[in-house]
């Protein structure tokens, strides 16, 4: 509320006016009454505080508060550089609260307060105060995914800071998550400056997620403070889920709980075992050209190669790729041949292909290789326990939003259908997904042209 404006009566006074009635022929004087306010000069039993106040400049989150003591507040106004600020007066009528984040940095305000005691007699306050200036700032940004992408269900939410952040604890409580419904997750710290969300498991499939922060008077470290904020949405697309075991030879696929397909497959052989964990695709590619010598093996070994592949979806930045290998189809179900791809046919790999986006989960079990973090998007490669461990204010949960999953394009989220789904004449040879450039990674990924180091067929 911009203001209260409750009027309530000052003292008032009662005067007796004689009136004369003629009734049955007598006379009959009735007094008649009428209610004066009082104008003399009463000191009102009622005080205020407004906070805060002084000379000394405030930090620009200090919330504003005004008080009324042994009576309650009739009107409160606090104007600043853009006019009054809007506020919420407690039921009881004796507390005012400027309902704003933050306030304006290097900027005057100006408080003015009534407040009435019992007997209607008001008192009225004023004051001003000013915000610090600050001369170093820091902003942030989601990177992963972008604006408007449609994304897998294990992909992180990735937010970059242009300085490093040392009040972690209070820069993840300004984060905040939405989804349709509340779901477990946290906030761990990659570096100084670059901080991930994952939920506690995958992303629930088809729903709208939001993610919005207002850093204008945080304090991330001595002296520098927020300017601006954050906000981005994305969509997450149906849940799919790619197994791999090296043991049994096969991949199997589902969507959204239930298997659509097995296919038979070959991942690495002996000396360039397929790591085993959990991978995330991070880029597609209709069509590569994998090199071994950019991976340091010479023209002349053996293991040398040099193969245009089909369907190349990469799973890690070493060169682990789910492709087609149609030279090894006879293998493929029996006995693991490759330099550590995951291959299948060529009508396979098209399938798969057609089926998942970048963001979408593939597990591979059944090798002695363990996946090594931050070789691709390793999020899900750490315990709960251990991610909590890099989070400054542990496990929380996000905002629902209350509307519907996204594919029941219902109320205010944003809709997500499973025909929405790349497919390859939506993505040129040799690039990334469309709608996914925010994408974290190398940038050999993003280029055609430029061959990942130790390329694995």
């Amino acid at each position: 509320m911009k203001g209260v404006a409750v009027h309530v009566p000052r003292q008032m006074a009662f005067i007796m006016t004689p009136v004369l009635l003629a009734a049955c022929g007598a006379s009959l004087q009735i007094p008649s009454v009428t209610l004066e306010t009082s104008t003399g000069e009463v000191a009102s039993a009622a005080s205020i505080t407004a906070r805060p106040s002084g000379s000394t400049p405030v930090k620009p989150g200090e919330p504003i508060i005004v008080t009324a003591f042994d009576g309650h507040l009739s009107s409160v106004d606090v104007i600043g550089p853009k006019g009054p600020l809007p506020g919420t007066l407690s039921d009881d009528g004796t507390r005012w609260q400027a309902d704003v984040r933050s306030l304006r940095y290097d900027s005057t305000y100006r408080v003015e307060a009534t407040a009435i005691d019992a007997r209607g007699v008001a008192t009225t306050t004023t004051n001003e105060f000013s915000t610090i200036a600050p001369t170093k700032f820091f902003t942030g940004e989601v990177v992963s995914p972008a604006a408007g992408a449609m994304v897998g269900v294990g992909m992180p939410v990735i937010v970059n800071f242009d300085r490093p952040i040392k009040n972690r604890a209070a820069v993840e409580a300004a984060l905040i998550v939405r989804t349709p419904t509340s779901i477990e997750g946290a906030w761990a710290w990659r570096d100084g400056s670059t901080v991930e969300f994952r939920p506690k498991s995958y992303w629930p499939g088809n729903i709208a997620v939001e993610v919005a922060a207002n850093f204008q008077g945080l304090e991330s470290s001595n002296g520098v403070y927020g300017r601006g904020g954050l906000e981005s949405a994305f969509k997450i697309g149906p849940s799919m889920v790619t197994r791999v075991n090296a043991l049994t030879h096969e991949a199997q696929v589902s969507r959204d709980g239930a298997v659509i397909r097995t296919i038979p497959i070959t991942t690495g052989k002996l000396g360039f075992e397929t790591r085993s964990g959990t991978k995330v695709i991070v880029s597609k590619e209709r069509t590569r050209i994998m090199d071994a010598a950019t991976g340091g093996t010479d023209r002349s070994d053996p293991e040398y190669y040099r193969l245009t592949v089909e369907y190349a979806m990469r799973v890690t930045y070493s060169g682990e790729f789910v492709h087609a290998a149609p030279w090894s189809v006879g293998s493929q179900g029996r006995a693991n041949v490759s330099h550590g791809c995951i291959g299948m046919s060529t009508s396979n790999a098209q399938w798969l292909y057609d089926q998942t986006m970048v963001g979408d989960i593939v597990e591979v079990t059944g090798t002695s290789n363990v996946q090594d973090l931050g070789n691709g998007i390793t999020v899900w490669n750490e315990a709960w326990p251990e991610w909590l461990e890099r989070s400054a204010t542990g496990s929380v949960s996000t905002v629902s939003t209350g509307t519907p999953a996204a594919s029941d394009k219902a109320g205010g989220g944003i809709a997500v259908v499973p025909s929405e789904r790349p497919s390859p004449s939506q993505s040129a040879p040799g690039s990334v997904v469309p709608g996914v450039p925010g994408l974290v990674v190398p940038s050999d990924i993003a280029s055609p042209s430029a061959s990942p180091s130790l390329p694995a067929l």
